[in-house]
């Protein structure tokens, strides 16, 4: 039943908000503070073999042959948690700003996190992709009402589209392989799959990979992901980078890998190579600064994908410190810019400049989540593409020297951003008022999180040992 609280509770308070639209903060996190609890039960539950909290099938579903089941396993752990981190933050931010202050857009944020929330427990390859597909809805609107982009509703539409039209590939596969299997559990495809010869596997791997290349994305998939992110308020951007992006590789992780083992992969490694370094070359060019965060973060989550194409456990490993460090650096990086825009009204790097001679506090923090950004050893930053990369090199050096770039140029361009804004003298500077205790406290959080990680990984791969073995345990 945990993992059922887990799914529901969200959308409960959803409900509860457009009820009681006047306590709609409260209300929100509420919600996501339980969700947060229930989340971390979920991690020691898994770490002690409580099989029992950490499963739930309601049985086949008459008409769509699929099954309502939930599971907590050692793929779903930590996204599963880093998911239910980074609600109380997005809420906060939502009502940062009086415009965003309001029942909808609370209640919103919730059905996303549901959504989202759902495909990491779904242990139904159909739940999974309707779980998958949901998450878009309200974002959509998020974007579509409360956007200051006078291009909003065309960012939004082609955003919406996209995203759509690539996950029907998916869908195609899904049926596919669902002829020759038991039913739509996850196991079962899996199990089918392996049955498939190496050309219909590929085919299968090519239309599971198309759907997740939009989403997380992957070039020629990305053009929808800067503009994206630059209209939507900054809530939505940290849900969208930090969490939803990951469902496309929590995917490629736990379903299609397994599902196709005998498919042709070296296309799609190269597709992410070419996404990196071509990511990191365009973001070396960019003047605002949340254009600058989309195409690292294309950089970066197109390496997570790499790492997993490779397969191995250390791949495995280094996708999931990666998936996590990523999504809380997001949080960071875009809580940063949330914080220039309001004092600013813009986001344009070369319109700042000397805030360090007002507020030295922010710049170290600043500092430290882009000592992290860019794989400083001993932040998570680190952990994950040292693993990644291990990988990738293991399967093809070239490979791994060209994805390697990524090190370099994501020096340059941060710590030129870094110089920019916040180092030298400005008269702009004086615009940047005073940190609030509240924004001191969120970064301090982040940068303490990121060491943590970087120091002691173990934290978060003891955890996931402990779920392969008792999945092992239970084959």
């Amino acid at each position: 039943m945990l993992t059922l609280a887990l799914l529901t509770i969200p959308a409960v308070f959803a409900l509860l908000i457009w009820i009681l639209p006047q306590q709609s903060k409260r209300l929100a996190l509420a919600g996501s503070f339980i969700n947060l609890i229930l989340a971390v039960v979920g991690l020691v539950a898994l770490s002690y073999w409580k099989i029992d909290l950490l499963q739930f099938d309601s049985g086949v579903i008459g008409g769509l042959g699929m099954h309502f089941a939930l599971e907590i396993n050692s793929t779903s752990a930590l996204l599963i948690l880093l998911g239910s981190v980074i609600l109380p933050f997005a809420i906060h931010l939502s009502s940062k700003n009086e415009e965003r202050n309001n029942a909808n857009f609370h209640a919103l944020l919730m059905l996303m996190a549901s959504a989202m929330l759902g495909a990491f427990l779904a242990n139904d390859a159909l739940l999974f992709y309707i779980c998958y597909e949901v998450a878009l809805i309200p974002i959509y609107f998020i974007i579509l009402q409360w956007s200051k982009n006078e291009h909003r509703t065309q960012i939004v539409l082609k955003f919406f589209v996209y995203t759509l039209f690539g996950s029907l590939f998916m869908l195609m596969a899904l049926l596919y392989v669902r002829q020759y299997a038991a039913s739509f559990l996850i196991n079962d495809m899996i199990s089918a799959g392996a049955s498939l010869s190496a050309y219909e596997q590929s085919m299968v791997f090519a239309g599971f990979f198309i759907a997740f290349a939009v989403k997380i994305p992957v070039f020629p998939f990305h053009t929808w992901q800067p503009k994206t992110y630059q209209a939507a308020p900054t809530a939505g951007t940290v849900m969208l980078a930090a969490v939803m992006l990951k469902m496309a590789t929590y995917g490629l992780l736990r379903i299609t890998m397994p599902l196709t083992p005998a498919a042709s992969k070296e296309w799609a490694m190269w597709l992410c190579v070419i996404s990196i370094v071509y990511a990191n070359i365009v973001a070396l060019n960019q003047r605002h600064f949340k254009l600058l965060i989309a195409y690292s973060s294309i950089a970066h989550v197109g390496m997570i994908a790499l790492g997993i194409l490779t397969a191995g456990t250390t791949a495995y490993n280094g996708a999931l410190i990666e998936m996590v460090s990523h999504g809380w650096l997001a949080l960071g990086m875009f809580y940063v810019c949330d914080m220039l825009i309001t004092r600013y009204g813009h986001d344009d790097m070369h319109k700042m400049g000397g805030i360090r001679q007002n507020n030295a506090t922010f710049s170290f923090l600043f500092f430290a989540i882009v000592m992290a950004s860019v794989a400083l050893p001993t932040t998570s930053g680190f952990v994950g593409e040292f693993l990644l990369l291990n990988s990738v090199g293991s399967r093809n050096i070239f490979m791994a020297i060209l994805a390697g770039l990524t090190v370099i140029f994501g020096a340059v361009y941060m710590l030129r951003a870094f110089q920019t804004m916040m180092l030298g003298t400005s008269e702009n500077a004086v615009h940047f008022s005073p940190m609030t205790s509240t924004e001191k406290f969120v970064l301090g959080i982040v940068v303490a999180g990121t060491l943590t990680l970087g120091v002691y990984p173990n934290l978060l791969l003891d955890v996931v040992q402990k779920g392969i073995e008792l999945y092992a345990s239970h084959i």
